[in-house]
């Protein structure tokens, strides 16, 4: 019997975010100020994990933090929204990732220190954990190179187990978007519309969401405002975008994966479960950092009734 609807394997780590600028970043100790600053939690894998559980999902969350306050941090506030972190092991050699993030002009630069990213392998992740939940994501591909040749066969066993999978690759900051064989082994992939593009190199999302689909799985992709489309066995599937007054972005492809998947877990048709996504990722963008503003799964039902989406 599953014991977790979800289990996520990747980042979790304070982020300080801080903006929005007004000019370019200067060096030479020159002082900067912006309008706000917040401490929160942060890393793709965290992020999902606490807007899961806020959608009354059971979630899990598999991965290392540093024996710091940075990783008290972390740990307390994924247990404070619900997440098991039984499976977030404490590194007593390395310290806990952190996150900058800088905003301007709806954009954002992102500077991460990797610490405990470094050194996350597949024996992080339990076996038993992978027996007993119904899906395992696993995020930020690219920021843990230890597990990263090992995920295709983690994600293989937990298929083996019934669960269904997915990843969200994030940015590669060597530049290489390079995933091996791993296509071959999730259901789906959930990047966003720049990702889709660098991840095979087409000149636009669709296209390289194509090509991504021609491996195996769903390609799910974050379309910022203009909403999200899927493509899967050949079809195209969209959704339009959530008319939200953004705070900040930071963190709203995260909240996006949570919604989505928990439509998937749902039952609901790929269509609504993009919906689900948007929702959620639309919510995420009212208040700072990437959990504040997260979405209840009424908030979610109270907009699939009124645009008539279909529930089963």
């Amino acid at each position: 019997m599953h014991r977790f609807d979800l289990l996520v394997v990747g980042d979790a780590n304070p982020d300080v975010i801080m903006g929005p600028l007004r000019t370019d970043l200067e060096f030479g100790q020159r002082e900067q100020l912006a309008d706000s600053g917040v401490l929160t939690l942060g890393g793709s894998g965290a992020i999902t994990a606490a807007g899961a559980a806020r959608l009354g999902l059971k979630v899990a969350m598999a991965g290392r933090v540093g024996d710091d306050a940075a990783g008290r941090f972390v740990r307390e506030a994924l247990e404070e929204r619900g997440v098991d972190t039984g499976a977030l092991r404490i590194d007593p050699a390395l310290p806990t990732p952190l996150t900058t993030v800088l905003t301007r002009d709806g954009d954002r630069a992102i500077i991460t220190s990797p610490g405990t990213l470094a050194a996350i392998t597949a024996d992080d992740v339990p076996p038993e954990l992978l027996a007993v939940s119904r899906h395992v994501h696993s995020s930020s591909y690219f920021l843990l190179p230890k597990l990263a040749p090992a995920l295709p066969a983690l994600l293989r066993t937990a298929r083996g187990h019934g669960a269904t999978t997915s990843v969200d690759t994030n940015d590669d900051p060597a530049g290489a978007w390079e995933v091996g064989n791993l296509l071959g082994e999730t259901d789906f992939l959930l990047p966003n519309a720049a990702e889709a593009s660098r991840l095979t190199g087409a000149d636009d999302a669709r296209e390289g969401a194509r090509q991504l689909a021609a491996g195996g799985p769903a390609v799910v992709v974050k379309d910022g405002a203009d909403g999200a489309f899927a493509h899967r066995d050949g079809q195209v599937v969209t959704a339009a975008g959530l008319r939200s007054e953004a705070v900040d972005t930071v963190g709203a492809g995260d909240s996006f994966n949570a919604g989505f998947l928990a439509g998937v877990l749902a039952g609901l048709p790929l269509e609504t479960a993009l919906r689900c996504g948007i929702v959620c990722g639309g919510f995420s963008v009212r208040a700072r950092g990437g959990t504040d503003g997260q979405a209840t799964w009424d908030d979610v039902l109270v907009h699939l009734e009124r645009t008539g989406s279909e529930l089963a």
